[in-house]
């Protein structure tokens, strides 16, 4: 199963993320976003960083999941590839991401990624898994 596809969006960009089960999607999700930043699979892990989100809805998780992994990337530098949900509801998530800081001899970056919006965000169940469809404001 691929982790995600990006899709059309005037002035935006748009993904549809990928996964057998809630924890997968929300760690697609990660990777896509900063697979977006910069080529994911350049990203050593170098740095542990625990992370809890608390949200009122899944969607409203997702958004917050991928906030604060935004917020990490521009307060520390710090790009990510790897994510282990420890821990998962629908309204909190407690997670392992696995990263280093951007090094610019290795990691160019190809978009900067201002917000995960609100937009056309939806989580849901299909007949393959789940799948969840993301804009982020650039």
């Amino acid at each position: 199963m691929k982790r995600y596809q990006l899709i059309d969006h005037t002035a935006d960009i748009g993904i549809i993320v990928y996964g057998n089960d809630l924890p997968e999607v929300f760690s697609n999700a990660a990777y896509s976003m900063f697979d977006i930043l910069t080529d994911a699979e350049k990203i050593q892990c170098k740095e542990k960083l625990e992370l809890q989100v608390t949200a009122n809805s899944v969607e409203e998780l997702l958004i917050t999941w991928l906030d604060e992994l935004l917020f990490r990337y521009e307060t520390e530098r710090l790009i990510c590839n790897q994510f282990s949900i420890t821990k998962m509801n629908d309204n909190s998530l407690t997670a392992i991401a696995f990263g280093e800081k951007v090094d610019r001899s290795r990691h160019d970056i190809k978009t900067e990624i201002k917000n995960v919006t609100y937009h056309q965000m939806r989580v849901e169940k299909t007949d393959s898994g789940w799948e969840a469809q993301i804009i982020f404001d650039v």
